[in-house]
């Protein structure tokens, strides 16, 4: 530690020792550690590398911020704010990539070590991880002809989006070119992509198509997508991921290279490509950057330029999460336990799309499939298959109905069924019939809260005492948005509006609650993850006797509510009070209690 630190005034690179003087002096690194580090690296043991990720390596606590460590982020953002440069951390779901590759070569941002992050009317902004170094900008500053803004970022990050911009934006324009020369604007069939591929033209196997989607898939496994949209427009395709409920540009390809893309998908998912005038679906098995399996669910759709495609992610963790990992609360959990148990019976949830109605039940069937118990499921389609369940999916070119499959599935000598949807009275009356033959049925309707549930089932004519006789009880459910952990910002909430919020409920309004602010690990946001709601209403004598013809839903609802029955609103209100969501999210997602 003889050294000094070297001037920052003067062109360098960083170096180690310089910054251990400067996180010393900043009551960052305790003196020892940093001997302790030095003398490790000059015996050997450390790597060539940039020295902030040489400091992140060390894994050191973080002083100023209990429980953390002083991350490559961490440390990044320090030194921003120790030399005054601005600070990024770099969001590829925010950067238009064709626009940023195209104004600085890789070869030169590689040497350099730069990465352009954003291009803007008479500026560019670049991302560096060597502040001192000026001499690249000022070689590119008469080229480009436009002002060079710097911030500084993860040097991790800058190696990692140099190969994965470049290398994206290299491969697109690769395929658009060779699509060009090949004509391919003009193929009407498989027969021509197969022609074309054979005379070494570009098809949907050509290398630069097979990484688009490669990169696209792994992206959205590490960006914890749960839906994929390829959505072709005139000139130009857009994809977009979903990302905790909500939908995200990632990046916008040629129409021609968009037709690739949509034909190499197809391919893994065994869709017909030379069909393009109706929908079709099909299934993607592959594996995560960590090596975990994932399955994903494609659907394509005719539209005015094109086919669009939906591939929705499955992360078969879901089905090893318990219960209260899906959000049920203690209470909740024992009652859903209690009516899961019975021997035979119908539990329905309910839930507009999207709402992890699906989540429950493949997560409750994981739960009651052992050795013993024969586990039968109807779906259209199937979404996650699952080797300790019989999954069968419906089939409409057949007349393989969920009727007719229930019908196939009581010949199989069942325990238990689960019935994808039921949308019509043979549906509900075959699966009202194998609940009185001694099979727990589990199903899902499309209706706003549980009591609704009853009276859908009244309106497609299932018979009052039927209803009786075979439903257990009904769960109404959403997912709500959590709120990032880093950036959650407490919020006071006057005890007369909370009163107004729980309309008559007991519930006892908190000193605080939280709001959503938005940070660099939330997207600025302010949300990180989901986490479920739900209303159960279990039947009882009391419900049955408003269960007839003439069923009032007012009148039902309001006995529910006096049998115990929490509302989807309050069991928000629950999330907020112990922070975990905000209330507006409650608000805008849940029907007034």
């Amino acid at each position: 530690m003889t050294q000094p630190a070297r001037s920052p005034y003067r062109e360098h690179r960083l170096e180690l020792r310089e910054l251990l003087e400067a996180l010393m002096a900043d009551g960052l690194v305790p003196p020892a550690q940093a001997r302790d580090l030095l003398v490790k690296l000059d015996a050997g043991g450390g790597r060539m590398q940039h020295p902030l990720l040489t400091l992140a390596d060390a894994q050191w606590p973080h002083p100023k911020a209990p429980g953390r460590k002083l991350t490559a982020e961490a440390l990044t953002q320090w030194l921003a704010e120790r030399i005054g440069l601005p600070y990024l951390r770099i969001d590829p779901l925010k950067i238009d990539v064709t626009k940023v590759t195209s104004v600085i070569p890789y070869a030169y941002a590689a040497r350099a070590r730069i990465l352009p992050v954003a291009v803007n009317a008479g500026e560019v902004m670049v991302a560096v991880c060597e502040p001192y170094l000026h001499e690249w900008e000022r070689e590119l500053a008469p080229m480009l002809k436009q002002k060079i803004v710097r911030v500084l970022a993860n040097p991790a990050d800058i190696e990692r989006y140099l190969l994965e911009f470049y290398a994206l934006a290299r491969s697109v324009k690769a395929s658009e070119n060779e699509r060009s020369q090949a004509g391919l604007s003009n193929v009407q069939n498989l027969e021509q992509l197969i022609e074309l591929g054979r005379s070494g033209k570009l098809d949907a196997n050509n290398q630069h198509v097979v990484a688009i989607v490669d990169w696209l898939l792994q992206y959205a496994f590490e960006q914890r997508a749960s839906d994929i949209h390829l959505e072709p427009r005139r000139e130009i395709g857009n994809i977009r991921f979903r990302i905790d409920g909500l939908l995200h540009d990632v990046y916008q390809i040629p129409s021609a290279v968009m037709v690739a893309v949509t034909s190499r998908i197809k391919i893994l998912a065994r869709m017909d490509v030379a069909e393009k005038r109706k929908p079709q679906d099909g299934r993607i098995k592959t594996r995560t950057p960590a090596g975990k399996e994932v399955e994903l669910r494609g659907s394509s759709l005719p539209t005015a330029f094109g086919e669009k495609l939906v591939l929705r992610i499955f992360d078969p963790e879901v089905l090893v999460r318990d219960f209260a990992q899906l959000g049920f609360a203690p209470e909740e959990e024992r009652s859903w336990r209690e009516m899961i148990d019975q021997p035979h019976g119908i539990i329905l949830v309910t839930g507009p799309t999207g709402s992890g109605k699906t989540t429950t039940l493949y997560s409750t069937l994981k739960n009651l499939a052992v050795a013993a118990v024969n586990v039968c499921t109807i779906e259209d389609p199937i979404e996650l298959v699952e080797p300790s369940f019989n999954q069968m999916q419906v089939n409409p070119a057949i007349n393989l109905n969920f009727a007719d499959g229930v019908r196939a599935l009581l010949r199989q000598d069942p325990d238990i069924i689960m019935v994808g949807e039921i949308r019509d009275l043979e549906t509900a009356e075959i699966a009202v019939q194998a609940a009185l033959t001694g099979h727990l049925v589990l199903s899902t309707l499309h209706t706003n809260d549980a009591s609704s549930a009853i009276v859908r089932l009244l309106d497609l004519g299932v018979p009052p005492y039927l209803i009786k006789a075979t439903l257990i009880g009904v769960v109404a459910q959403r997912l709500l948005r959590r709120l990032c952990p880093h950036c959650k910002r407490p919020l006071e909430i006057r005890e007369a509006r909370w009163r107004e919020i729980a309309q008559g409920w007991a519930l006892p309004c908190p000193p605080q609650i939280y709001e959503a602010v938005g940070c660099l690990e939330c997207r600025e946001t302010g949300y990180l993850g989901r986490s479920g709601i739900y209303e159960i209403m279990r039947l009882n004598d009391a419900l049955h006797e408003q269960i007839r013809k003439d069923t009032d839903f007012v009148a039902l609802r309001s006995a529910a509510l006096r049998e115990g029955l929490v509302p989807l609103r309050i069991a928000g209100l629950m999330k907020v009070t112990q922070g975990l969501t905000s209330l507006e999210e409650v608000l805008a997602l849940t029907p007034a209690a």
